[in-house]
């Protein structure tokens, strides 16, 4: 995404488009899977946890972050929607046993899940754990 899709993406989602904000945004956007802390951390070094961090808490606020608890941790990627109120993105993920990659399916959307009376879904995860072809 270039410097000007991002902007819009962040002022879309309500969020002003700081340096560092736009920085985390597109680091996760570059990246093609889902990241960790870590991850960002490594990839962002002039960047303090602190400020990595509120800035992920202020994404999933806003809906521009997907998140994906794993056992591990917890991984993050850019929602692609353009809503700070819907999640209309939302997609399958896999997780591979041998590498520890975890892939999007993008292609493949979240099953609907009806739910009983009285309770509100406020978001959902759909991990598959298996094996990634490159570890066949």
């Amino acid at each position: 995404m270039s410097a000007k899709d991002i902007t819009r993406l962040l002022e879309e989602h309500g969020i002003k488009p700081t340096a560092n904000r736009q920085r985390i945004a597109s680091t996760l956007a570059e990246a093609g899977f889902p990241l960790t802390m870590a991850d960002l951390e490594d990839r962002l070094e002039t960047i303090d946890k602190s400020g990595i961090f509120r800035t992920l808490v202020l994404f999933r606020e806003k809906k521009l972050v997907h998140t994906i608890e794993e056992e591990d941790g917890v991984r993050y990627e850019l929602c692609h929607s353009h809503d700070h109120e819907e999640d209309d993105d939302a997609h399958l993920h896999f997780h591979c046993l041998k590498c520890g990659r975890t892939f999007c399916m993008e292609r493949i959307p979240l099953p609907k899940v009806e739910l009983p009376e009285g309770f509100a879904a406020e978001s959902a995860t759909y991990l598959v754990k298996g094996v990634c072809p490159d570890c066949r």
